[in-house]
């Protein structure tokens, strides 16, 4: 079995990439489009700050910059509950999507704590 490189920038713009297509199929209305916005906007977000984290000059910046992606997921999730109640017909689509950014979400804390905790021991890598 070969091992295969994992790439979570890769992952978060895939994730990125779902999240759009889904949206720009959304019904467009008064009350939708704000919401489908919002979505958007901290759906995206993870992955530009992932990008943002993986070109850290610090372990420390590294850390604070996928907090902030740790935030966008918490809201992106907030979006995607919101938008499952308005669309209930698309609810196989937004489970799946929320699946995802759940497991991004595990990832992240994992992450974040084997940091924090080198971090606070002394330890260089992460």
């Amino acid at each position: 079995m070969s091992a295969k490189k994992y790439d979570l920038g890769e992952r978060t713009f895939k994730f990125s990439q779902e999240l759009i297509s889904f949206c720009s199929r959304a019904p467009k209305n008064q009350i939708n489009n704000p919401i489908i916005s919002q979505l958007v906007r901290a759906g995206t977000s993870i992955g530009a700050n992932y990008a943002e984290a993986d070109a850290a000059s610090t372990k420390k910046d590294f850390l604070n910059k996928l907090a902030i992606s740790r935030k966008e997921i918490n809201e992106t999730k907030y979006w995607l509950r919101i938008v499952a109640g308005l669309l209930p017909e698309e609810k196989g689509v937004l489970r799946e999507l929320f699946r995802e950014v759940q497991e991004l979400n595990l990832i992240f804390v994992a992450i974040i704590r084997k940091g924090r905790g080198n971090l606070d021991n002394g330890k260089s890598d992460i």
